[in-house]
């Protein structure tokens, strides 16, 4: 009991036009230049870098505020 082969070919066609709906589409998307890509991953890594420092700090704050009030 196979699917009917008019579905098949239906279903073939659709994934087709699929395919070619997303080369058309990806033809349309501004592809960033190799000097905007390292500005970005550097903002994104200092971000990164920031928020890290930042909730060790507050970690740190916090461990250092439990252990007076535990004494």
């Amino acid at each position: 009991m196979g699917v009917p082969a008019k579905k098949e070919v239906k279903g073939i066609q659709k994934l087709n036009k699929h395919f070619k709906d997303v080369k058309v589409e990806m033809k349309k998307v501004h592809w960033p230049t190799r000097k905007e890509l390292l500005v970005f991953t550097v903002i994104v890594l200092i971000s990164i870098f920031s928020v890290g420092v930042f909730f060790w700090f507050l970690d740190t704050g916090f461990n250092a505020l439990l252990r007076l009030v535990i004494r």
